[in-house]
């Protein structure tokens, strides 16, 4: 007994204050959702005025082994229709089998300015960060783009990502993404992570306090931003680049701003260990890099409560509620899973099968948990590394 408690009533009461709380972040994406929703329409019906900003860009794409549809995601770069604009990709060794795929595609696509860069072995903690550095100072253009290899989009990237740049108080766009799985239930699972969980929390932020952290799959930023902020050596000192570079942005004053394009993230894990080592690497980096936020992560999710519900009040006999408000809650996932893959990351496939992003609302909460017993050390790029204070990354020996 405890403050008038037993276990038993500590349990159901907990269960329910977890449907409440998850069922309150649903409310809290929708509203986000819709207003989200509006600015894509109030976007599109400005893109004619903003079509005479199409300044010269440099477009970053960090090289590092080979990839299922590499290729195909390396293409729709070269097919942009813009009028001025240069890819730079950079790998650590001349031999890297992804450079093969790169001098493929360039080679169907000889009227877009293209460069292969060597940098080799990188000195700082982040390899991606170091190419990304390498890259920057050897590009033209004041704009940079910059965009993960596992990335595909449509002919007119460039041109909606860079056009907040029009205004000189931005200082970086970032992109939402929808998850594209090639084969398998975990690739699938992973995916729907990315279109839904990632993106709901990511609408709920920008909606309560705007833009202060960026979405590593696609960025645009200005030189003089990098530079402003001291390039990207400390930047490069983190696992979560991408996040740390969207906060000291914002940090220095310069807006970031969540463009309404919605890239596709190819989901490269197909199979059970790959999809699930990934995923928690990626919790567990949440936890140093953002602490306060990662602890609040846990009243978001709906079927955890709801699954307890079920043991709490089916221990005390009642069954029916206890089945009810574990109903409740898998709904409840259905609808945010329709609403935001529908709506707002245009994810078809997600909408299909809504019904299965109750377990990936589930293994979420597995994630989180695994956060808090899987130590500081993870693996980066294949090289055991561990976690410091603020995401700050350490390699170590195996």
């Amino acid at each position: 007994m405890l403050f008038g408690f037993d276990i038993a009533d500590a349990l159901r009461l907990l269960a329910v204050a977890g449907i409440v709380t998850s069922t309150v972040y649903s409310l809290m994406v929708a509203a986000a959702a819709f207003r989200f929703r509006r600015r894509m329409r109030k976007n599109r019906a400005a893109a004619a005025r903003r079509s005479a900003f199409l300044p010269p860009v440099s477009v970053l794409k960090p090289m590092h082994g080979d990839e299922p549809n590499l290729e195909r995601n390396l293409a729709s770069f070269f097919e942009q229709d813009y009028p001025d604009y240069e890819i730079l990709f950079c790998a650590r060794q001349e031999n890297d089998p992804a450079l093969a795929a790169v001098r493929r595609v360039m080679a169907r696509y000889p009227q877009v300015q293209a460069q292969i860069l060597i940098c080799g072995e990188p000195p700082w903690p982040n390899a991606r960060t170091y190419s990304l550095e390498f890259m920057r100072r050897q590009a033209r253009h004041a704009i940079l783009v910059t965009s993960d290899s596992d990335v595909s989009v449509g002919r007119d990237y460039l041109a909606r990502v860079v056009a907040p740049l029009a205004d000189p108080q931005v200082g970086m766009v970032t992109c939402l993404y929808r998850g594209i799985a090639h084969n398998g239930l975990w690739a699938r699972l992973e995916a729907m992570g990315m279109s839904v969980e990632m993106s709901s929390g990511v609408l709920v932020a920008e909606m309560l306090e705007g833009m202060k952290f960026a979405l590593g799959p696609s960025m645009a930023i200005r030189q003089s931003t990098v530079e402003k902020i001291g390039g990207l050596e400390k930047v490069a000192q983190f696992y979560a680049d991408d996040f740390i570079l969207g906060k000291w942005t914002a940090a220095a004053g310069e807006r970031v701003d969540l463009s309404t394009y919605i890239v596709e993230h190819h989901v490269m894990n197909s199979g059970f260990s790959g999809s699930m080592a990934h995923q928690q690497g990626w919790a567990t980096s949440t936890r140093f890099s953002r602490p306060l936020g990662h602890v609040g992560e846990v009243l978001t999710y709906a079927v955890p409560y709801g699954l307890l519900a079920l043991a709490a009040f089916g221990a005390a006999h009642a069954w029916a509620l206890g089945a009810g408000l574990a109903a409740l809650t898998v709904f409840n996932r259905i609808l945010l899973c329709l609403l935001v893959a529908g709506l707002v990351v245009k994810d078809r496939a997600a909408v299909r099968r809504a019904w299965l992003y109750p377990v990936r609302d589930l293994l979420g909460f597995v994630f989180w948990v695994g956060s808090y017993l899987a130590g500081r050390r993870l693996h980066y790029r294949g090289e055991p590394c561990e976690l410091m204070a603020e995401g700050r990354l350490h390699k170590v020996a195996e």
